[in-house]
């Protein structure tokens, strides 16, 4: 059977210059990987990962050519695992998805049944692809906030990087849950985005960075960083005594400066959060609470649907910074 992926292909010059190219093949599924399920994509989302497969970074991809997309959902075809059944609407996120195994971006994927998770009832694969990984990191953020025991009357929180996937989703279910959010985010315009999600008050990146003290006044109760780099660094510096900090993003930088009196002085916590490797049942279990207690209904045009073809140019604007909210792409039948 032949199916259509977006495929990115490398080439070598004579220099040994690396370069790499988008576009739009026809494959068959015997070029799919070996694995448990074949799953018929309906619909799949864009992330930064995507974004660094892509455009060839190798420290998401090795091999080339290869079809990214980190995230699909869609409706199974076969099955040789017990309990996954032709015709179940399943969910793949994280593992090795769109980094070395055929992604969501083709209109069929092949997996282990370890990285399926049943689309839970009243949520569509569209609704599971708004979320996506940005939603499950978003989700797992807010969870370790609550359970270090983070109340919405403590004070404000702070979400770097808002205006992205996991930063919108942040603010989503931040506020849904009665949380007074401030938003950080690079871009000018970046205002009117965040307040349609009830935050009040948007912060620029360039005011937010200007000092380099080793501590700062306690303004936070909570963060989720979004961006990693020195907005991460100096995020640390503004908690409030007891704060607590989810680290979930790098587009700012792999490495950031802090000095230990935060964590020496106000007992500020700093927590890494994995989307990508923990068990499917606690994958499950977030599921199941984004499609209940945590839905969101999303404000107008923080949601964009996309064909394959468009998602190139998705791409440049992420690795531009001009992206905004969440892109889902959806597959044609």
């Amino acid at each position: 059977m032949k199916f259509k992926a977006l495929r990115v292909s490398e080439t070598v010059d004579k220099a040994g210059k690396a370069t790499f190219k988008q576009s739009i093949e026809t494959l068959d599924l015997n070029d799919l990987p070996a694995g448990d399920v074949l799953i018929k994509v309906a619909f799949s989302s864009l992330n930064y990962k995507d974004a660094l497969s892509a455009t060839g970074n190798r420290g998401v991809t090795r091999q080339f050519p290869h079809t990214p997309g980190i995230d699909a959902a869609g409706a199974v075809i076969a099955s040789s695992a017990d309990g996954i059944y032709a015709g179940d609407q399943v969910i793949v996120t994280g593992y090795d998805l769109g980094m070395n195994t055929a992604g969501g971006f083709g209109q069929y994927i092949r997996v282990p049944a370890a990285w399926c998770v049943p689309i839970p009832k009243g949520m569509t694969a569209k609704d599971a692809m708004v979320f996506g990984t940005a939603g499950i990191t978003a989700a797992l953020s807010v969870i370790k906030l609550e359970q270090r025991g983070v109340r919405p009357e403590e004070g404000p929180l702070l979400v770097t990087g808002a205006t992205g996937g996991v930063g919108t989703v942040a603010m989503a279910l931040l506020t849904k849950l009665g949380y007074q959010v401030v938003a950080m985010s690079g871009k000018p315009d970046a205002a009117s985005y965040c307040q349609r999600f009830g935050v009040g008050k948007v912060l620029d990146r360039s005011e937010f960075l200007t000092s380099k003290k080793p501590m700062l006044s306690a303004r936070w109760r909570g963060a989720v960083d979004c961006v990693g780099g020195e907005v991460l660094g100096t995020v640390l510096k503004q908690m409030t005594p007891a704060g607590v900090v989810t680290a979930c993003g790098l587009a700012g930088g792999t490495e950031f400066c802090a000095s230990v009196f935060p964590f020496i002085i106000r007992g500020v916590e700093l927590l890494g959060i994995d989307s990508v490797e923990i068990p499917l049942n606690q994958k499950a279990a977030v599921w199941m609470k984004l499609a209940n207690e945590w839905r969101i209904d999303w404000p107008a045009d923080t949601v964009k649907e996309i064909s394959l073809l468009q998602v190139p140019d998705h791409i440049q604007s992420m690795l531009k910074a001009a992206h905004y909210g969440r892109v889902v792409i959806k597959h044609e039948c």
